[in-house]
């Protein structure tokens, strides 16, 4: 069920929002609003939900509406027109429509946010700038200072938390960040670009911190990045967007692999699908396999009919050969050190596997890799052809299938 859901959201800045909407509804450009009303349109027409536990990245060009649709989840910017579902205590709350009563409970109890620029208070110490937001609340000093350390202690800065925002590195005082909106134990994270002004070596390495944290709290994040290598890394969905429309919406492996229009496939091209792409999205199926001119049911895993694979009736592989010899079957664990495999051993991999990890396999064992579900039946075979065909981002020719 959806923790945050955006419906045909409109957002407009500007001296006579309805104006603007009017037009927009005739089809006029954004540009043409502004010249003619002085009305910016930033969102238009924006749908969107974020399922509990996703990291949703909006990702976008300067100026193409991603902070401005990330504030109206806790109502830090007006919906001009459409609705913003918030989902609380097993309640859809409209942010658009709700009073301030409701609108303050949410943000002292189901939302958190974290800033660009940190937005510390410089007068304050860290210890106290976590505790910010629970003193709001009217928390006790007893409470709130047992869970400041604890967050402290969870983004690594309880040695830290006497000193002052000025004594700290960018990084940490991020990490500060990051603790006070965890600190209110609130289930939804907005995150407006909080490791664009940190060094690259800096924002990589909380980024990782990010995605370790989320696996422990399992909080929803919508996360506001302009960075694709960013969105790709952190975001379990990702919506791109376009001067304030939301173009596609998609997996990480679904965007790169399925750009919808140019717009989207030129943020795509120079990006590495080493660090997206799964063996979902590479490899060639069974029926697309080239069966072999005999009676047995074999087929062929390379294009030059060296490795040959007889199923069996439930699917599952019955022999493997590879130039006539027998291989035996090793289905890939992290562990696996495969430089130290003994001849003739195929390496099989599960759906899920990055295209990293089997590229390393086939590049070992000079074998193509089988990928196998769940229950060990053969989906499909992952090899040199496919490997080069996912870098290029190629559709895959068939393989001679007979």
């Amino acid at each position: 069920m959806p923790v945050v859901t955006f419906e045909h959201v409109d957002v407009i800045f500007g001296p006579d929002p309805a104006a603007a909407i009017a037009m927009l509804d005739k089809g006029v450009e954004c540009n043409e609003i502004f010249k003619t009303t002085q009305n910016m349109v930033a969102v238009r027409g924006a749908s969107l939900e974020v399922e509990e536990g996703d990291i949703c990245v909006l990702m976008g060009l300067s100026g193409s509406g991603k902070s401005s649709l990330l504030r109206c989840v806790n109502g830090l910017n007006k919906v001009s027109r459409g609705h913003v579902l918030v989902r609380h205590q097993n309640q859809d709350i409209d942010v658009t429509t709700c009073d301030w009563k409701i609108l303050h409970r949410l943000r002292t109890e189901a939302i958190s946010m974290v800033f660009q620029h940190f937005a510390l208070m410089p007068w304050r110490n860290i210890h106290e700038n976590v505790a910010f937001g629970l003193e709001l609340s009217g928390m006790p000093k007893a409470e709130r200072d047992r869970i400041v350390d604890g967050k402290l202690e969870m983004v690594r800065l309880a040695n830290w938390s006497n000193k002052y925002p000025s004594q700290l590195s960018g990084g940490m005082q991020q990490r500060v960040g990051l603790a006070r909106a965890l600190a209110t134990d609130a289930d939804i994270l907005l995150m407006d670009e909080p490791f664009s002004a940190l060094d690259p070596l800096i924002r990589e390495h909380l980024q990782d911190e990010l995605i370790q944290l989320q696996e422990d709290l399992k909080k929803t994040i919508v996360f506001v990045s302009h960075d694709l290598d960013e969105a790709l890394k952190l975001g379990s969905l990702i919506a791109i967007m376009e001067a304030g429309r939301i173009v596609q919406i998609g997996s990480p492996e679904e965007i790169v692999s399925n750009p919808v229009n140019e717009y989207v496939a030129r943020f795509v091209a120079s990006m590495n699908p080493l660090k997206v792409l799964r063996c979902a999205s590479l490899l060639r199926p069974v029926d697309e396999l080239k069966r072999l001119k005999n009676d047995n049911g074999e087929f062929a895993l390379d294009p030059e009919g060296k490795c040959v694979c007889r199923l069996d009736s439930q699917g599952r592989p019955d022999r493997i050969t590879s130039s006539g010899q027998n291989l035996n079957l090793i289905a890939f664990q992290n562990d696996i050190d495969l430089k130290a495999l003994p001849p003739r051993t195929m390496v099989t991999a599960a759906i899920e596997t990055p295209m990293k990890t089997v590229l390393e396999i086939n590049h070992l064992t000079g074998l193509p890799v089988p990928i196998m579900d769940g229950d060990n039946r053969v989906l499909g075979v992952v090899g040199t052809a496919e490997i080069f065909q996912g870098i290029l981002r190629e559709n895959k020719p068939a393989m001679g299938k007979k």
